[in-house]
């Protein structure tokens, strides 16, 4: 029993974790593809396209029955929502990290669950006691977070070396100056990729509200994706007017870039994030978001040859503390839970079974037997009292 609670109360906890391995790996290859040449217009489309096709199967088979019925305004908000993230983040974050890099817009979109805590605190769906030292490990958590992130962008510092990057320093130092001299597209990138984290931070809250009157997680991830599908591939029509070999790809990175990001970062990130959200709320979600920025910074510093600076590892090192406060303040909060009950289940079988087994031995609280004579007994922890069963009256029995 107590194992069983343990691995539940974890559960949040490593879906998010893992979630963010996730993400890392996404940005490394998406960056790789992106400057290879591949348009990130239509590497919306085909992720997009390719979470729609995954996650529909399960979302008809699982949820058959129990999907709630469309209404103009739940409509509304799925397309409020596939217009925010599909459309908005992917594309201008896509953008950001072609201009600038990987780690550096792993690490700029750090400013999420800040962003995030903000607007549910504004829409009422998070509760601040400046009194309360939890909400007060919630607001210093937030604003560590964001100094971490601001000292990442502001100080760079020496390069540090690790076993992997031995050798290499002359070319990460090159690599590095031709990108401070291109100042216009890093301030181009830096502006894409925070515009990118307000969009990303109103789609989950958007999306936690959605959950409330349309509590389908598979099926809502489908029909974001699908919307998303439509209007991204409007846009990129626009975009790429002229270009027909932009939307050509093989059996290359380009292709296991769209799959990989559709399946993982589409897909199950949306139905994961859902019933975290769900059942935790938004700011929890995004409080791991510092994570994917150490993990995608590791990789593409082994993958892409992106230099690691001393600034980065002081600014994760402060993120790291942010996300630890905000997670101890957040673990207090009440955790909303959604029944689900199954056909055949016996609707007040839990709350009997709550009431009554109290302590291991102790007798139920009330037993009521009748005899022969019509004359009822009430028994409580022993005692036995008799009581006397109404006359009929007026030819009614009760």
């Amino acid at each position: 029993m107590g194992v069983g609670r343990v691995l539940n109360d974890v559960k949040p906890y490593l879906a998010m974790v893992l979630l963010q391995v996730g993400f890392a790996g996404m940005y490394v290859v998406a960056v790789a593809s992106l400057k290879g040449g591949m348009s990130h217009f239509v590497l919306v489309v085909y992720r997009n396209l390719v979470a729609t096709a995954v996650m529909a199967p399960f979302a008809l088979y699982f949820e058959r029955g129990q999907r709630p019925p469309m209404t103009i305004k739940v409509f509304l908000k799925i397309m409020g929502l596939a217009f925010l993230e599909p459309v908005l983040d992917q594309n201008l974050y896509f953008m950001g990290a072609k201009l600038t890099s990987a780690s550096f817009a792993s690490a700029l979109i750090n400013i999420l669950p800040a962003v995030t805590f903000v607007l549910a605190l504004i829409l009422r769906m998070e509760k601040v006691r400046l009194r309360s030292l939890h909400s007060q490990a919630k607001i210093a958590g937030t604003v560590l977070t964001v100094a971490g992130a601001v000292l990442m962008i502001l100080y760079h510092g020496p390069a540090v070396q690790f076993p992997w990057t031995k050798g290499r320093a002359g070319a990460a130092n090159h690599g590095a100056g031709q990108g401070q001299g291109q100042g216009a597209g890093w301030l181009s990138g830096t502006i894409m990729t925070i515009a990118a984290c307000v969009a990303w931070a109103c789609f989950f809250v958007l999306q936690s509200s959605t959950l409330q009157s349309y509590p389908a997680e598979l099926s809502l991830t489908v029909l974001i994706c699908a919307v998303g599908s439509l209007m991204s591939g409007s846009v990129a029509l626009v975009a790429e007017r002229g270009n027909t070999q932009a939307w050509v790809i093989g059996f290359d990175t380009r292709l296991f870039t769209a799959v990989y990001a559709g399946i993982v970062c589409s897909g199950v990130a949306y139905y994961v994030q859902g019933i975290v959200s769900r059942q935790r709320g938004p700011v929890f979600v995004t409080a791991f978001n510092p994570l994917c920025m150490i993990i995608t910074s590791v990789m593409g510093s082994i993958i892409l040859k992106e230099e690691i600076t001393l600034g980065s590892v002081i600014g994760a090192a402060i993120i790291v503390a942010g996300l630890y406060f905000l997670i101890w303040g957040k673990s207090k909060d009440e955790v909303s839970q959604v029944p689900v009950k199954g056909a055949g289940e016996l609707p007040l079988t839990s709350e009997i079974s709550q009431v009554s087994a109290k302590g291991a031995g102790e007798p139920p609280l009330t037993s009521v037997t009748t005899d022969n004579k019509g004359k009822q007994e009430i028994g409580n922890g022993g005692h036995v009292f008799d009581v006397k069963k109404p006359a009929a009256a007026n030819g009614l029995r009760y």
